[in-house]
């Protein structure tokens, strides 16, 4: 009885240890996490800013003074954005 509880106790540790050393040689580097954090950047970014561009445009094709597509395209940017955001945190 007790070798066994031994042996079980035994191959815990071991076990344990082999998923820490593990874990010690996956770790990101710090010059990974700053490009996973300009991805992160540039995802959310990105789409706002190309839709501020587009609803500019379609702006200047309207006449008169108008930041209806502007302003709508911002926020479907910004919802965009966001959303690629949060796919891409539960990817990784």
């Amino acid at each position: 009885m007790r070798e066994d509880n031994d042996r079980a106790l035994k191959n815990r540790v071991e076990r344990q240890a082999r998923r820490m050393r593990r874990a010690e040689r996956e770790r990101p580097t710090l010059f990974a996490q700053t490009i996973y954090i300009g991805t992160l950047g540039l995802v959310l970014v990105l789409p706002v800013v190309g839709g501020a561009y587009l609803g500019l445009w379609l702006d200047s094709l309207a006449g008169g003074y108008s930041t209806r597509w502007t302003l709508s395209l911002i926020f479907v940017g910004l919802v965009v954005g966001a959303t690629n955001v949060y796919l891409l945190i539960r990817e990784k």
